[in-house]
């Protein structure tokens, strides 16, 4: 099977089919520094990376900024200093897909190459 951060996002839509719990534990298993979060009923997937000062975390952002946009699907990032937090899910379905899963594949991905 393809690694999942180098698995393509599917268009997504408002109806588009939820993540099982099922397949969430599964993708999951790719993730594993990854939280699941629960937010006003919103299912998430978010992680803090650390860095050693804020212009590692800004150009961090930046990176995940350009992840983003290749996607057409884009997560809420919160800067600080020293560190980063990422939350993915899909906002017009209100819930987690698997692009969710896939672009915090390629998250982890980018944080390993900085």
């Amino acid at each position: 099977m393809t690694e999942l951060s180098e698995q393509q996002c599917e268009a997504c839509s408002w109806d588009a089919p939820h993540v099982s719990d099922d397949e969430i534990e599964t993708l999951k298993r790719d993730i594993p520094e990854w939280s699941l979060v629960e937010r006003d009923g919103i299912k998430q997937l978010e992680r803090v990376y650390k860095f050693r000062n804020f212009k590692q975390a800004l150009a961090f952002t930046n990176r995940v900024g350009e992840i983003a946009e290749e996607a057409g699907h884009h997560p809420a990032l919160l800067t600080e200093w020293g560190k980063v937090t990422v939350t993915w899910w899909s906002h017009e379905m209100k819930g987690l897909h698997k692009n969710d899963f896939i672009l915090a594949a390629r998250t982890d991905k980018a944080a390993a190459s900085e």
